[in-house]
């Protein structure tokens, strides 16, 4: 592997954990197995090396997005359609849950000299959707489309980072397939609900 990918894969992975404030170019050297002097000059300073993890998460998230939203716009039965973009965003959440990770930390105000990234990323990504859920007709009245955009964001982040707790109180996430199913089940039932879509909730 490059040098600079290699950076990018363990820097992406101390940053999730970690988040920007928590980790150090240090900690992302060692990890990599290299100096700071190497890191540097492959990929700048942390803050370089930070926007580069984002945006490779983005384009990452916007790639698993852009098939279902073109597949929902096409579609005479919207209301499947809207059931299988949950389905995609749940499993690339559930395959890739650095990237849930990094936005929860920035939830937290982690980065917050960094301002321009939710304009530049997020705020995009929910008006695509939003407009794109609008646009099928399929959503009841009253709806208020974003908001129910952001709590489906925020519910599949939640869940892809931190699980449920099970009776004994240890934590099960997508890794347990029982949670998985259920958490998905539930998932199809309150955005159903939420959008007021028509027919049964799935």
């Amino acid at each position: 592997m490059h040098p600079q990918e290699a950076i990018v894969k363990v820097a992406t992975q101390l940053f999730a954990a970690l988040g920007y404030n928590g980790a150090s170019t240090r900690q992302i050297a060692d990890a990599a197995g290299l100096n700071i002097a190497t890191v540097n000059y492959h990929v700048g300073g942390k803050r370089e090396l930070y926007l580069t993890v984002m945006e490779r998460a983005q384009v990452a998230e916007r790639t698993a997005l852009e098939s279902a939203l073109v597949r929902l716009a096409a579609a005479t039965d919207p209301v499947p359609a809207i059931h299988r973009l949950i389905d995609d965003y749940l499993g690339f959440c559930v395959e890739h849950p650095e990237i849930p990770a990094l936005w929860m930390h920035r939830w937290l105000s982690d980065a917050d000299d960094l301002t321009d990234l939710e304009r530049q990323y997020a705020r995009p990504t929910v008006t695509t959707v939003t407009r794109t859920l609008e646009a099928t007709g399929a959503i009841g009245p009253g709806v208020d489309v974003e908001m129910a955009v952001w709590t489906f964001i925020w519910t599949v982040h939640g869940f892809a980072k931190g699980g449920v707790l099970d009776d004994d109180g240890r934590r099960r996430g997508s890794g347990d397939p029982a949670v998985l199913r259920r958490f998905r089940a539930h998932l199809h039932q309150s955005i159903h609900r939420a959008l007021a879509l028509p027919g049964e909730t799935w």
